[in-house]
């Protein structure tokens, strides 16, 4: 009978054919040493390099690390969907590969959910990110925040320890566009946060670039929020009264003889600045539909390719 397993930790891996064995040795070393049943389980988002030849490498040499490996590249957070899936652990740590996130922080995390809590969070501290990237980000979550009204610390990233209620309650969420730490956000439970060291990028960089994080977060505030339509109606209803109040103007003017020369210029920029609005408010809406049909079509949010030979899943 298989002894059962405390803690899974759960990576997504892409493009991070360097990192792999060190991400692995730093994980043994931490856990080996808590004296636990555990698993890691490492996720190939169908990276174009070699990372799927080091993650099986690994498998051979520990029983304990398994691997999968997606049909296409479908997103980190739909390779973290498929991990939580398979994962089998008691406790579920999700971290990226980059060890940015140290695994050291994984002994200070179980301690924390020893006291009592289904959810504790990494607060970053001292972000080693480049200067402009800080800048970005900060600006980027005041303007998602207020898009979609939700109180999220941006110093959150998905690093953290999660009970398997929490874990399986995940698993309800079976939308296409995914976004893990805002999913376990809505779920509510007993939340902790305990600060964590972040690091410098091992090796490499980043994945995602100014034009993919823009797209996310826009992905994000029409999926987790109306307020952009709301915001549209506003605006709506701002430029209607104006113009309303200009008209008013224009008619008393005109009746008062103060124009005699319907303007030409004024009638083509109305036409202009209002098309575009009503093209504006077409787009979005088209969005939000858009996002329906792919929710009613009902895909897998991943396809497993293969997985390893000693992740007897």
């Amino acid at each position: 009978m298989s002894k059962e397993i405390e803690i899974s930790v759960v990576s997504p891996v892409y493009k991070a054919e360097n990192i792999i064995e060190e991400l692995i040795s730093r994980l043994e070393r931490v856990l080996n040493k808590m004296n636990i049943e555990y698993e890691i389980i490492l996720i190939d988002d169908r990276s174009p390099d070699s990372s799927w030849e080091k993650i099986v490498n690994s498998t051979k040499k520990n029983s304990n690390i398994k691997g999968l490996r997606l049909s296409k590249n479908f997103g980190q957070h739909s390779a973290i969907s498929a991990g939580l899936d398979y994962c089998k652990g008691k406790w579920v740590v999700v971290m990226d590969c980059d060890l940015q996130d140290s695994p050291n922080e994984i002994p200070r995390f179980y301690e924390e959910v020893k006291k009592g809590g289904d959810i504790v969070w990494g607060k970053r501290i001292r972000r080693k990110d480049k200067f402009f990237k800080r800048i970005f980000s900060k600006a980027f979550y005041k303007i998602f925040f207020f898009f979609t009204s939700l109180k999220y610390d941006s110093d959150i990233s998905n690093f953290g320890m999660f009970s398997r209620k929490v874990i399986n309650s995940s698993k309800n969420f079976r939308e296409q566009l995914r976004a893990f730490p805002f999913m376990i956000h809505w779920l509510g439970f007993n939340v902790k946060q305990i600060e964590v060291v972040h690091s410098k990028r091992f090796t490499g960089k980043s994945s995602y670039n100014f034009i993919r994080l823009v797209k996310l977060g826009f992905n994000i505030s029409i999926s987790y929020s109306n307020k952009p339509l709301i915001v549209m109606i506003g605006l709506g209803l701002i430029i209607s009264s104006f113009a309303f109040i200009l008209g008013l103007i224009w008619l008393i003017k005109f009746l008062s003889g103060e124009i005699t020369v319907l303007g030409y210029t004024s009638l083509i920029l109305s036409v202009w600045f209002l098309s575009g609005l009503i093209l504006l408010f077409l787009g979005l809406i088209g969005l939000y539909i858009d996002r329906i049909f792919n929710e009613v079509k009902n895909r897998p949010i991943y396809v497993i390719d293969t997985t390893s030979d000693a992740g007897n899943f």
